[in-house]
């Protein structure tokens, strides 16, 4: 198995980023031949400013590393270092499809904050990607579930190559978490948890301190009804339970049944005690 996957060094790396990202990029050295990315390219899609972007890349490569990431044990590096991948992602535009490309879910979200200016860069966004990948005939790749659809166009855009070239790409395989692949803002549990975007009540960043974390969980936002359950209008508890279960490595039934009688009040409780 050669695993690979890449985060952007924008902002503060925060909650569901570790959840969802860097637990498992840590998981994966113990599963096969490794593969993580700084992926500093994509985030000049947006306007940047070159020196932030450059100390963030560092900041992004301390939290990993930090966190359990052992460059004797995984292969890690910085996008922008390796032309090969940027060559790599012209050749795979002759088989990437316009009308896929504008139909992806983030260009979409992103595009529409861009008021000045929407940039090729975060159009081609998906192919860059596919490319990171692919470059490393990669077979299986853990992301968040906001990337699904772009996992999805990346294996399409593969097939498509071996069919007019020959089997030369791997096709690989998401990798999604089965709990924790999407942390939503505890202020606003409509919207998942992010860099930009969300509020910094709602946010929870990996660097905070514990009675910082603490605070925002005893304030994040619940629901009507007092049952503990996972539903579709229980937006804020269905968020601390998929939290309280990725953080005890637990399934999300038994979170349920655990505060089935409970309350609210104790579930966050338990978050706290749980140091999220």
């Amino acid at each position: 198995m050669r695993i690979f996957s890449g985060i952007q060094p924008t902002g503060r790396k925060h909650l569901g980023n570790y959840i969802g990202a860097i637990t498992h990029y840590v998981a994966g050295q113990d599963l096969g031949e490794s593969i993580y990315c700084v992926v500093d390219l994509h985030a000049t899609t947006v306007a940047y400013d070159p020196a932030a972007l450059r100390e963030s890349s560092y900041d992004t490569a301390a939290t990993l590393l930090a966190a359990g990431l052992e460059p004797d044990r995984c292969i890690f590096f910085r996008q922008s270092d390796v032309a090969e991948q940027t060559e790599l992602c012209w050749l795979l535009s002759g088989v990437a499809a316009f009308g896929e490309l504008g139909r992806m879910t983030q260009f979409k979200d992103k595009s529409a904050s861009q008021r000045d200016l929407v940039s090729a860069g975060l159009f081609f966004y998906p192919v860059l990607m596919a490319a990171d990948v692919l470059a490393y005939r990669s077979t299986d790749v853990p992301v968040g579930d906001d990337q699904r659809q772009h996992v999805e166009l990346m294996r399409d855009i593969a097939q498509r190559f071996n069919a007019r070239f020959g089997e030369t790409l791997v096709v690989p395989e998401g990798r999604y978490p089965a709990v924790g692949a999407r942390i939503m803002d505890l202020q606003f549990p409509e919207r998942k948890m992010s860099t930009t975007g969300t509020s910094p009540q709602g946010t929870v960043y990996v660097l905070d301190e514990p009675d910082v974390v603490a605070k925002k969980i005893r304030s994040a936002v619940t629901d009507s009804g007092a049952e503990v359950v996972r539903a579709p209008d229980k937006p804020g508890v269905s968020n601390l339970i998929e939290i309280l279960a990725a953080v005890r490595g637990t399934d999300l039934e038994a979170v349920e049944h655990e505060f089935d009688s409970s309350g609210y009040g104790e579930i966050g409780r338990a978050s706290c005690r749980e140091r999220v």
